[in-house]
């Protein structure tokens, strides 16, 4: 399958779906924000002014002009750095002051600094030290006079606060706007399924249901699951839906009448779809119908192993099974129907690179489990190819953990879908990574 185009809407439900990592990267980039804001504070700037008096016979603009180089030598700069606190280096005063000539006979001294305190005793230390230098005979101009005009203004600038602010707001913004482009750059090869509609089109069949389930890890959590499961109204409501359209009657209670058989294939790289089947069958037992869950033979020993182990220690007779609910391993594909079960759910487990379902027990209905967000097109596409050559008819799918960001239902029509929609598979054909799959399956009978 091709990259997918992806459209507003669709970036939208994948941002939302992964906004754990775009909240992460916010709050990252708001405290890198805060902390370039907090060790780089914006600089405060003080003015002091000194008034030059020049004799008349003399160029007195030409003089300013070259006083304001004067102001800004090293000599001046000597002077004032011992009244600079804390110290800094000459280097570093030559950049924080600047000073101009903005009118005959005044120059203006303007230094900036972290603090206001910093600021002002700077720009007062250079005014001092250049008056001092050219009192001095160093100045060499004993026509010329200088004194401080205006001691440091009181600093001005913008508040840290508001630099904390928009930096802090900077960094949010850019790390809300990095994580989703990284996530829509992930998701855009990304060619597992994670609506409904997308799952439903991929073999073209709909969407029974979809329901949280558990994840055990070992026997005892499966135990529980079994003597524990217990759905909320809406799962309830869901499950009761499934079962009348597989044709099962939810109000005979324990009446038995003709037997239904239902195998619940899933895929061995997706655990979470293990749980569909025993959770029905929990369910269909609360209702009072009598139902045997059975584990038998799987393509991989290990996908159902903690399963297998649970159900076969604790045995049929558990005292924390309803009733109504019996289970069963076998070993052999020798299972036979039971007359005492209205309802025999079969737990089969399939490989997603090359499904053979005919290796399966037989049973009068399939539905296909797969959890949202693990199963690619292909890999659901193989199992049906791989059932429908073995004669049997997959009714429907049960999707496992549904992304809570989707709204779409699996059930839409195939004419009723958007025309952004991706055309289900028997109209634009098998993909060629299954129909390779199919070729070398005919060419190995």
């Amino acid at each position: 399958m091709s990259e997918q185009a992806l459209d507003l809407k669709r970036s939208v439900q994948i941002v939302r779906r992964h906004w754990p990592i775009v909240l992460i990267a916010g709050l990252l980039g708001l405290a890198g924000g805060t902390a370039y804001a907090v060790t780089q504070p914006p600089s405060l700037v003080s003015t002091a002014l000194v008034r030059i008096v020049t004799p008349t016979s003399q160029n007195s603009s030409n003089n300013s002009a070259t006083l304001a180089v004067v102001a800004h030598s090293d000599p001046v700069l000597t002077l004032a750095l011992p009244h600079i606190s804390p110290p800094i280096s000459k280097t570093a005063l030559t950049k924080r002051i600047v000073v101009k000539n903005p009118t005959t006979g005044i120059l203006q001294i303007t230094a900036n600094g972290r603090t206001a305190g910093q600021a002002e005793d700077t720009a007062n230390a250079v005014a001092n030290g250049f008056v001092e230098y050219i009192r001095s005979p160093q100045g060499q101009t004993p026509s010329l006079r200088a004194l401080v005009l205006q001691p440091a203004s009181i600093a001005t600038g913008r508040p840290l606060a508001f630099s904390i602010a928009i930096y802090g707001l900077v960094g949010l913004v850019a790390g809300v706007v990095l994580a989703a482009i990284g996530v829509l750059a992930l998701n855009r090869r990304d060619r597992r399924l994670t609506l409904r509609d997308e799952i439903a089109d991929s073999i073209g069949l709909p969407v029974l249901a979809s329901i949280p389930v558990g994840h055990p890890s070992n026997a005892a959590g499966w135990v529980r699951l079994l003597t524990e499961y217990e759905p909320s109204a809406v799962e309830a409501w869901r499950l009761r839906g499934v079962l009348h359209y597989l044709g099962l009657g939810v109000h005979s209670q324990s009446q038995v009448g003709e037997g239904l058989s239902l195998a619940v294939l899933s895929l061995r790289n997706d655990p979470g779809a293990l749980s569909l089947g025993p959770q029905l069958a929990v369910f269909a037992a609360s209702l009072g119908i009598r139902t045997e869950l059975m584990i038998g033979p799987q393509q991989d020993a290990n996908s159902t192993a903690t399963l297998r182990a649970a159900c076969a220690g604790a045995g049929s007779a558990h005292p924390g099974w309803s009733r109504y609910l019996q289970v069963t391993v076998r070993d052999e594909d020798n299972a036979r129907d039971h007359p005492s079960v209205a309802l025999t759910v079969l737990i089969a487990v399939v490989d997603e690179r090359d499904p053979r379902v005919a290796d399966r027990m037989r049973t009068s209905a399939a539905v296909l489990g797969v959890s949202a967000g693990v199963a690619t097109a292909e890999e659901l596409a193989r199992v049906a190819v791989s059932a429908a050559d073995s004669g049997r008819r997959i009714a429907g799918i049960l999707v496992a953990d549904p992304d809570p960001a989707d709204s779409t239902t699996g059930r839409i029509p195939q004419p009723g879908r958007t025309a952004g929609a991706r055309a289900p598979s028997h109209l634009t054909g098998i993909p060629t990574e299954t129909r390779q799959w199919m070729t070398q399956k005919r060419r190995s009978r």
